[in-house]
């Protein structure tokens, strides 16, 4: 009796309590110009200047690392036989730090003999100015292969290549290692590029224009839909979102700068960089715009729909395009913009299209990062990033109270109960009807 009891003594302050914890859609972390939002979960990781000494990181956890100019930092993974795998380097200057043409990282794989299986690099081209960039390498299992297709340590070795003039700073570093989920048994998938796709660009669109706020990192992008997006972004400053994109899918993206309010002129070149990410956060596609004070804009050049297949066409933007998943859009703007233009945000728009309908995964049941659920479709409807999805999910109170939906319903007449008793003891005016009979619980529960 005594613990039935104790299960109804609830108060409304706890019931509340419990309903805060529910993060509301459009919540985005502030952080200042040139702040990069690290991954939460994100587990510090020392790179190893000699393979033997690397430490091991796991599959699916985020790391976070360091890395100077000149370095060679060795990390290892453990690969199966079976999947395609792929490792990650996010390279993250300090918003201080300056950085020269033809900086940037490379990251590649390897085998504990040094026979290289995949390396990708990033680096900054014209206009250079700091802003975090990405770069992937990958394993692929296939037949009649000849290296790096057995199971087993394999080493990633990601290195720091700077120019003259590039800050000594360290740039941070945030790390991921994913394998791909293995193909339905009995599937044949084809083993050739495609030889043609739809290639015209998308038609301007015409919706009206919705604000919603970018996050300041992978961890963070806000998800979005079809239509026209408007946030703002300061000198030095990168904005992230993220877009579902699912097999068979095509996604176009632009970004339009607003033309300032000062009566400033003065040419910027590469003001704005749009770029696009796939769901193992390896490069696909950028785009760049000039500033003289007016509106521009920049589009992504347009994109082959989302094909298994696509990973064996020889260009890397092709490439990319290889698996469903959250598309990650960043948009950059130049610290150079604050002589000019102050260092007050500027307007823009992110116009973004995904188009066709959603074809079968080829996957042998739960893809991961690698799909594209009705969840991430609901997700990207709300404008919730990742942290916020976890949080506002089904069940979100239950999980963090512990306990079912009917309980929940029975807390919320408890509650009412409890506040009932307490007008009752109060007096008949505050009491339920005369004679302790039963009144229904207030309208909302």
């Amino acid at each position: 009796m005594n613990r039935q009891r104790n299960r109804g003594r609830v108060t409304a302050a706890a019931l509340a309590a419990m309903c805060a914890a529910v993060v509301l859609p459009g919540q985005a972390h502030a952080a200042g110009p040139g702040v990069y939002a690290f991954d939460p979960d994100a587990k510090n990781v020392q790179g190893a200047v000699t393979n033997v000494e690397a430490s091991t990181l796991d599959e699916g956890v985020p790391y976070r690392s360091t890395i100077k100019p000149g370095e060679k930092l060795y990390y290892r993974v453990t690969l199966d036989d079976v999947s395609a795998a792929y490792v990650s380097a996010v390279a993250v200057p300090g918003d201080s730090g300056a950085v020269a043409y033809g900086d940037g990282i490379s990251i590649s794989l390897r085998e504990t003999d040094n026979t290289q299986c995949d390396a990708g690099r990033a680096n900054f081209g014209p206009g250079a100015y700091a802003r975090p960039i990405t770069a992937y390498a990958s394993r692929a299992v296939k037949e009649g292969g000849s290296s790096c297709q057995e199971g087993g340590p394999y080493d990633v070795l990601v290195e720091r290549e700077s120019k003259a003039g590039s800050s000594p700073e360290a740039w941070d570093l945030e790390l991921r290692f994913l394998q791909e989920p293995r193909l339905r048994s009995g599937t044949s998938m084809p083993t050739e590029a495609p030889e043609s796709w739809p290639s015209a660009s998308a038609k301007p669109l015409t919706g009206k224009q919705q604000k919603r706020s970018g996050g300041s990192g992978f961890s963070e992008a806000t998800s979005l839909e079809n239509g026209r997006w408007q946030d703002t972004v300061a000198p030095g400053q990168t904005r992230f979102f993220r877009v579902p994109v699912d097999w068979g899918q095509q996604i176009h993206a632009t970004a339009g700068l607003s033309n300032s309010t000062s009566a400033t002129t003065e040419f910027v070149g590469s003001a704005l960089t749009l770029a696009l990410a796939n769901p193992a956060q390896g490069p696909v596609s950028d785009a760049t715009l000039s500033y003289s004070g007016g509106p521009a804009s920049a589009s992504l050049r347009p994109l082959p729909p989302v094909a298994y297949r696509n990973r064996f066409d020889s260009s890397s933007q092709v490439s990319a395009m290889r698996f469903a998943g959250w598309y990650y859009l960043s948009v950059s703007l130049s610290p150079k913009l604050k002589d000019s233009y102050g260092a007050e945000p500027i307007p823009f728009e992110l116009s973004v299209q995904v188009k066709n309908r959603a074809e079968e995964s080829p996957y042998d049941g739960d893809a991961g990062v690698f799909g594209v659920t009705d969840q991430d479709r609901e997700v990207a409807r709300k404008g919730q990033n990742a942290e916020q999805a976890a949080k506002s999910g089904p069940m979100t109170v239950v999980a963090a109270a512990g306990i079912g939906t009917g309980s929940v319903l029975v807390l919320g007449l408890g509650v009412w109960t409890l506040l009932a008793r307490r007008r009752a003891a109060a007096g008949p005016a505050a009491g339920p009807t005369a004679g302790g009979g039963y009144q229904p619980p207030p309208r909302g529960w």
